[in-house]
């Protein structure tokens, strides 16, 4: 069988640190690495995570650099990039390691539902599973696995503020159909249950819509974490395609020197992928 590595990024999560990777310890025991990145926590998810990963990765903040930092350090031939609080079905290693044939170039992701039974919450699901197969493209609630070759073949995900999961998904299209593995993910609804179900689904696709047309991931970042610095900080300060930076150096030092040596690197990085 085939090594599974299981890519967390974190960023301020000790409310649910330890529950979510108690979940995970019997993984560790099948052919599974847990890899957690962390993106500067100011709490103690670092100390209570320690005991219950295999690798602890720091890196600076945005989900999408957390991930390429994980999957740089990772030693499976697979990547599993699990949001934290998004549950794994049963037997996962199983289930994709037999979509797995030697030297193969695979990825794809599980079928969601989430953690309230209501009937509008179903809808969603359904609705984003239909979605996603039909655009083949998942966001990150879907849990994307890729395997190691085709991610290294794509430089890994777009170091870009928000929208990374379709950016990755819209360059690994390009290479094969994607795997959709129907044993289901669960996924939390807070979000949608303290901003309201129709409210949120209108203003995710109302992000989506703005991607689209090309508005800056830094824009749509600070949309999306509008209220709150510490949630601001996870976004990541630039925008690859325009080189921009979202706030003055003085407001995010750490973040702004980081990014500063990867700007160019990234935009020579997206011009050749497109």
């Amino acid at each position: 069988m085939k090594k599974l590595s299981i890519i967390i990024p974190v960023f301020n999560e000790q409310k649910c640190i330890v529950a979510r990777l108690n979940a995970l310890q019997k993984l560790r025991e099948s052919n599974c690495e847990v890899v957690l990145v962390d993106g500067g926590s100011t709490d103690r998810t670092v100390d209570l995570a320690i005991p219950l990963v295999d690798k602890l990765v720091h890196s600076s903040p945005g989900r999408a650099v957390q991930m390429n930092r994980g999957a740089e350090l990772a030693t499976g031939n697979i990547f599993l990039f699990l949001h934290i609080d998004t549950a794994l079905p049963k037997a996962v290693n199983e289930l994709i390691s037999d979509l797995i044939v030697e030297k193969s170039s695979i990825w794809g992701w599980f079928n969601l539902q989430f953690d309230n039974p209501a009937l509008s919450f179903k809808i969603i699901s359904r609705s984003m599973n239909i979605r996603a197969a039909l655009t083949w493209v998942c966001t990150g609630d879907q849990t994307l696995f890729v395997t190691r070759n085709l991610f290294e073949s794509i430089q890994g995900f777009p170091e870009i503020s928000l929208m990374e999961d379709v950016a990755i998904s819209k360059l690994l299209r390009r290479n094969s159909k994607p795997k959709i593995v129907s044993s289901k993910v669960t996924t939390s609804a807070r979000r949608w249950e303290q901003n309201g179900v129709i409210k949120t689904v209108l203003f995710m696709w109302w992000l989506r819509l703005l991607y689209f047309f090309g508005t800056s991931p830094i824009k749509l970042a600070l949309r999306y974490y509008p209220n709150s610095a510490e949630q601001r900080d996870k976004a990541y300060p630039v925008s690859p395609q325009r080189g921009e930076f979202s706030l003055p150096q003085c407001a995010y030092p750490a973040i702004y020197q980081s990014a500063i040596s990867r700007a160019g690197e990234n935009s020579a990085r997206t011009a050749t992928r497109e």
